[in-house]
């Protein structure tokens, strides 16, 4: 990168400097409005021990599901197993560490990494096996848990546009878990649809703000669905 420019135009050079026993936190949901080619990336490089922390892990073949085969995920903080068998398979022999988490305190927590907060209060999970071992606290009458937040070594995220100042736009449901983890990286790398000059993003409708985007890489998205209904 050369000043304000982020812009890399390899794969090798997004993910350089990820290694072993590295937190990568990933935006998505599901197959949807995930950066496929820097998980793919991170499979090449075989980068080995991860703690991944994402809504879930893929599918068997595509998105994070791959860095299973070769066991390159040793947890994963995640709100729900979906449509892995993998996945599933390595939660139930022991495999992977797994540790369940309700899905908005899973957005919270890279919201408030992101944000230099170190813990928060919530009411969810109290009462449930999430809050074993936490610390319980009342307000107005009701109890609520002490949820720590989450940063990572890296943040991978998919944006639609993105300018050469690492400004990001996402698009429609692809805003899911994306604008929350793009913050909580000490790198985070944005692979996007297109790239286009400074100027041409209008301001309003910028989501994530240049200053949490290190590295900007244009991708070639297959864009699979996940699971397709169609009527008869």
């Amino acid at each position: 990168m050369a000043g304000f420019d982020k812009v890399v135009t390899s794969y090798a050079q997004a993910m350089d400097g990820l290694k072993d026993g590295d937190t990568i936190i990933a935006g998505g949901f599901g197959l949807c409005g995930i950066p496929e080619g820097l998980i793919n990336e991170i499979k090449r490089k075989k980068t080995k021990e991860l703690t991944v922390v994402s809504n879930n892990c893929g599918v068997d073949d595509f998105g994070l599901g791959i860095l299973l085969h070769d066991r390159q995920i040793k947890k994963i903080i995640a709100s729900y197993v979906g449509e892995n068998a993998l996945f599933e398979q390595q939660l139930l022999d022991g495999i992977i560490d797994v540790e369940l988490t309700p899905q908005g305190t899973l957005a919270e927590k890279m919201r408030a990494g992101g944000a230099g907060i170190p813990a928060f209060y919530t009411a969810t999970g109290y009462g449930t096996p999430v809050a074993e071992g936490k610390e319980v606290k009342e307000f107005d009458g009701r109890p609520y848990i002490l949820e720590e937040s989450i940063t990572g070594e890296f943040a991978i995220v998919k944006a639609w546009k993105a300018d050469r100042y690492g400004n990001l736009v996402f698009r429609h449901t692809a805003m899911n878990f994306n604008p929350m983890a793009a913050t909580a990286g000490k790198i985070t790398v944005a692979e996007v649809e297109e790239i286009v000059e400074p100027g041409e993003l209008e301001p309003s409708q910028i989501h994530t703000p240049g200053i949490y985007v290190n590295r900007v890489i244009k991708g070639n998205f297959e864009k699979r669905i996940e699971r397709v209904t169609t009527r008869k």
